[in-house]
């Protein structure tokens, strides 16, 4: 059976880009998506030049719908109108995205004013990881973007969100051979892009399969620790 097309824009805030947690789970989600046939587009913020919203409501006022700051938003904020699915993709290093990312979600105003019109109707998507061990890590981030993204108008969706907890511990567990259990954790991301662009929706059943826990809290802090320990080291050599 065919879907209609998904056109989904994702943006990496991790600056480790691909090489960063982060994307160990979104890279198979929306490979996952293109296997169900959407059309996937990624942007980092770390190869974007974009300032801070300066607050001085010119895209109100001024020239409404228009921000008078020349930066990489012009080219982006077309492309943020025209997606079906935003996929907002950032590790929490200090209870929410990174700055870039912030910037970047802070200057899509514009949008919601230009001509008078209205956005498209978009589903949107976070995926996330931190180093720490509890999922509860991700509650400030979590309720932030399910108060952005569900609007009474009915103008976006909160799709999903694939949390991943002690993220550091999945490339030490893969450079061990213990793969089982990660290898678990990237297909439920992969099926969950499928799910996404055949549904319109990631269950909560995937959502936790990509969220689910790894080993004992006890165990993967005292990796942690010496995890910590050996890139002390390393940094001061």
């Amino acid at each position: 059976m065919k879907y209609p097309i998904m056109k989904v824009l994702a943006i990496n805030g991790s600056p480790h880009m691909d090489e960063g947690n982060t994307a160990l789970i979104l890279n198979p989600f929306l490979e996952g998506m293109k296997e169900e046939g959407s059309d996937v587009e990624t942007l980092y913020t770390r190869k974007l030049k974009i300032g801070p919203c300066n607050g001085d409501m010119s895209c109100w006022f001024k020239n409404p719908g228009e921000c008078e700051q020349k930066d990489d938003m012009q080219m982006l904020l077309p492309k943020i109108r025209e997606a079906d699915v935003i996929v907002w993709a950032s590790p929490v290093y200090y209870a929410g995205i990174t700055g870039p990312l912030k910037n970047l979600m802070d200057r899509q105003l514009p949008l919601y004013l230009q001509g008078g019109q209205e956005a498209k109707r978009q589903k949107a998507v976070l995926v996330s990881t931190c180093g720490a061990w509890e999922l509860s890590m991700f509650d400030p981030l979590l309720l932030q973007m399910r108060a952005v993204y569900t609007r009474p108008d009915g103008s976006s969706d909160f799709a999903g969100a694939l949390l991943r907890p002690m993220a550091d511990g999945m490339k030490e567990m893969i450079k061990a051979g213990e793969t089982r259990l990660v290898e678990g954790v990237f297909q439920a991301a992969r099926e969950a892009g499928r799910q996404l662009a055949r549904e319109g929706r990631i269950s909560e059943e995937l959502q936790a399969q990509v969220s689910r826990e790894l080993m004992p809290r006890d165990a993967y802090y005292k990796a942690a620790e010496m995890m910590m320990q050996q890139a002390q080291k390393h940094m001061t050599k």
